[in-house]
């Protein structure tokens, strides 16, 4: 929809940018003009692109990765003049190739685009060609591997905020394949993590509760309860996401969200379980069996129980994540075929207030057809088949209620406070005088090893 607030100038800001300029041409008529501008917007059908409902990825796109340049297993996000790259890489399978496009959007920290010009948040192009890509070699299953780098050449981040980018086959710009959100810091505030076992009745042995205080540093903060807020983000997933939190406490320049007001509190959820498809060669780690038909490789993984009354037991994990490899070569990104992987979940009952998912990094934490399991009556399980390049992966299964809800995995997986656990922990400051949010720090805390929460 279309958002109007008011200019620093003192007249109306319309956020598409044709809407913009006749808001320039009718400025000086004032009043007047303005009740004709009011008859003539909805002739501008038309909206700004609005990504509060998440992430997508067309069908034929797969193997997204999005972190920073060199380290695999990195979160979106960069500080703003760090020198540091992101990097977005994806596979279109049985595509011809060839240059697609994309463009960046500017967002607020709920993931509504900013009513600013693409000039105020970029230098360079607003719509660029992706030119690196290259078919895939040896491989039973045709793809095309692209690959973006950002910032680069084209393209230079002014402010920090939240950001969206979008890409899109050459031609047809109003048709996205995939939209991926990532994060620019500014750096000019810090966070000091403390992770509590939580107090509160019911979740002391199922939940973890970060503490967190805020430096401001140098930014001059008036309001801290309406200027300050936080977002809380546990292993990158949008589904465990605690946003717009204000301080309970404030002093000399520090914001403390204590862990009194449970507003912080997330399920600690379990270590994710995994299986290894680097070769096609033998069976790995979690793989029952392989075997080649039809044109497709297909991996069975052993059936897996239900954890949910079990005691916590600590594995090594990447957090939901997932990493593309292949033994037999140093390319996979080229060379890593794509295989049929069987998920086999043993259940007492189906569920049915609620359907059940694999979910991981690879599916983009969203739940679609794609990762959707079946109940099998006859076998006593839920069953799934998910197109999935070679690498090692984590998942869990999770539940989406019927009636709408968060997503969990209590019923499959159980919660633990003991669980190991990355969290985000992002910081907007809303300056009077500017029209956007901006992200003044970004730190990375994790529930074992705590000192890396000065990670910027």
């Amino acid at each position: 929809m279309l958002r109007v607030v008011q200019s620093a100038a003192g007249y109306l800001y319309i956020g598409p940018k044709i809407a913009v300029i006749i808001v320039k041409i009718f400025a000086p008529i004032k009043l007047l003009s303005l009740s004709i501008f009011c008859l003539i917007l909805p002739l501008f059908s038309f909206a700004a692109p609005e990504f509060s409902s998440g992430e997508y990825a067309a069908g034929n796109v797969k193997s997204i990765t999005f972190g920073k340049e060199g380290w695999k297993l990195a979160y979106p996000y960069l500080q703003q003049v760090s020198g540091d790259e992101l990097t977005l890489s994806f596979d279109i399978i049985d595509g011809e190739g060839g240059t697609l496009w994309y463009g960046i959007t500017h967002c607020d920290r709920d993931w509504y685009r900013s009513d600013l010009f693409t000039s105020d948040y970029l230098e360079g192009y607003e719509e660029n060609q992706v030119t690196d890509f290259h078919p895939s070699f040896n491989t039973k299953t045709n793809y095309t591997h692209y690959n973006l780098s950002l910032p680069n050449n084209d393209i230079r981040f002014l402010i920090s905020g939240n950001y969206v980018i979008t890409v899109w086959e050459a031609g047809d710009p109003e048709k996205a394949i995939l939209i991926r959100r990532f994060f620019v810091s500014e750096g000019s505030s810090s966070a000091a993590v403390n992770f509590r076992r939580p107090m509160k009745p019911g979740a002391t042995d199922t939940h973890q509760q970060p503490e967190i205080i805020v430096s401001t540093g140098n930014l001059r903060v008036t309001d801290p309860y309406r200027q300050v807020t936080l977002t809380v983000m546990q292993n990158g997933r949008a589904d465990r996401t605690r946003s717009g939190l204000t301080p309970d406490f404030v002093a000399n320049g520090r914001l403390e969200f204590n862990a009194l007001s449970d507003k912080t509190l997330m399920p600690g959820g379990n270590e994710f379980r995994y299986f290894d498809i680097k070769t096609i060669r033998q069976t790995r780690q979690n793989v029952r069996a392989l075997d080649y038909v039809n044109g497709f490789y297909n991996a069975f993984l052993l059936p897996t129980d239900d954890r949910e009354f079990k005691p916590y037991f600590f594995n090594e994990d990447f957090n939901g994540k997932y990493v593309v490899a292949i033994e037999e070569s140093n390319e996979p990104d080229r060379e890593a075929d794509y295989i049929w992987v069987w998920f086999t979940l043993p259940a007492y009952n189906e569920i049915r207030d609620g359907r059940v998912y694999v979910a991981g990094d690879f599916s983009g934490w969203q739940y679609t057809h794609d990762n959707l399991m079946e109940w099998n009556a006859a076998k006593g399980c839920y069953e799934a088949s998910l197109f999935l390049k070679q690498g090692w992966y984590n998942y869990e299964y999770v539940v989406v209620p019927s009636g709408g809800g968060a997503p969990e995995g209590f019923p499959f997986e159980g919660s633990h406070w003991e669980t190991e656990n990355d969290y985000l922990i992002l910081t907007y400051f809303r300056d009077p005088a500017e029209r956007y949010d901006r992200l003044t720090g970004i730190t990375l805390a994790n529930t074992r090893n705590q000192a890396m929460g000065n990670r910027q």
